[in-house]
């Protein structure tokens, strides 16, 4: 029996090639999928199928997604997260051209200009007095978020010799390992705003970050100030940037995610959510969840899952579980009475857990008889089982 996937969006063919067309149906008129697979469609209000084991996001932010919803239905949603990551870096190192050299303001004057002739030299020449700019060497810019956008933007800005400090509670040691000895690593984000002439920020929108710059770290930095938001919308307080710009408290702001007030506003740079607007980001995004979703649909192992842990298990069987369960007491014990009730062995097992949700992958030394498949299904706690 085909494992159905559901495509929303344009998803990219070299993602789409990785699903085995001998075990996978993939289209955009499956009405009762085992995944969708999509990028940035809001599904909010999307009616899921009982069925549905999983959705994939081609990208790595979820904010379309109802994936509350889905994790009471024990579905893992899986991302993509680093797969867009030098596409973003390459649009901030841009960004921090465009505004320390005055290039969009100055593209905007020759581009109105009408005269020819000595007249337009004139008009020229006085358009190069009136842009002059900053090189970046020696500039300090602080990044905050160092997970795989963040690390590779404070790298790339080291090495064009700028001062860079960075700040994120929680780096994980694989970032950590990938981040430049060149960069500060601050104690605080006042640290960095205090000290940075530009500030990028490069974390999820989650309630601890919601506004994280508002009116009071726009206060801390210094004058003249640039900042940048690749992220996501609601990480910055756009009334606030806007009023510390009509202040002249800080230059620029430059941001992927308009609104009609910053679009109209002479310092703000906007543009129409560039960041992983790359070819290469989208196939690689696609092939990191099309390879995701096959593992899960196929073996039971979550790996990038935005709310279910990590868990992957070699096979050591032909004969898989596969269990999505509330992370209570005892499920596993239950779980393994009732297997060696049925005299199936388990060949090897792995469990874990986050949040109130936990997975259970178990080999066994035999098929699992249905009965005793039907006993697991209705342990109390139980929200999806497999055999896989």
């Amino acid at each position: 029996m085909l494992h159905q996937i559901q495509t929303i969006n344009n998803i990219s063919a070299l993602g789409l090639e990785r699903f085995d067309s001998s075990k996978f149906g993939v289209s955009p008129d499956i009405t009762e999928p085992d995944a969708i697979m999509l990028r940035s469609q809001k599904i909010h209000e999307m009616a899921f199928d009982p069925k549905l084991k999983a959705v994939g996001r081609a990208g790595a932010g979820v904010n379309n997604i109802p994936v509350e919803r889905l994790t009471e239905m024990g579905v893992p949603v899986f991302n993509a997260p680093g797969a867009n990551a030098n596409a973003v870096k390459e649009l901030v190192i841009a960004s921090l051209f465009i505004a320390s050299r005055n290039l969009y303001d100055a593209v905007s004057y020759t581009r109105a200009l009408e005269s020819s002739g000595d007249e337009l030299d004139k008009e020229v020449e006085g358009g190069k007095k009136k842009f002059v700019g900053t090189e970046l060497p020696g500039r300090t810019l602080g990044v905050i978020g160092l997970g795989a956008i963040g690390v590779k933007v404070a790298n790339a800005a080291a090495a064009l010799g700028m001062k860079v400090i960075g700040f994120d509670p929680g780096v994980t040691i694989a970032s950590a390992w990938k981040l430049s000895s060149a960069v500060e690593q601050a104690t605080s984000a006042d640290t960095v705003f205090e000290r940075s002439e530009f500030v990028t920020v490069h974390v999820p929108l989650i309630d601890a970050t919601r506004n994280l710059i508002n009116p009071e770290s726009l206060a801390m930095m210094p004058a003249g100030a640039v900042i940048l938001n690749f992220a996501r919308a609601g990480i910055v307080d756009d009334a606030a940037v806007l009023q510390s710009l009509q202040s002249g408290k800080i230059k620029n702001y430059i941001t992927d995610f308009p609104t009609r007030e910053t679009i109209d506003h002479p310092s703000v740079i906007t543009m129409p959510h560039l960041g992983a607007s790359t070819a290469e980001a989208e196939e690689n995004c696609a092939i990191m969840v099309a390879d995701q979703l096959q593992d899960y649909l196929e073996n039971g192992n979550i790996r990038n899952s935005v709310n279910f842990p990590n868990v992957e298990l070699p096979r050591k069987s032909d004969y898989r579980l596969s269990l999505i369960h509330k992370n209570v007491p005892d499920m596993v014990g239950q779980i393994s009475h009732l297997l060696g009730q049925s005299s199936v062995n388990i060949e090897s097992m792995i469990n874990e857990s986050k949040g109130s949700v936990a997975c259970t992958l178990i080999d066994t030394d035999k098929e699992v008889p249905q009965t005793t498949f039907e006993s697991i299904e209705s342990i109390e706690g139980i929200i999806k089982a497999r055999q896989v």
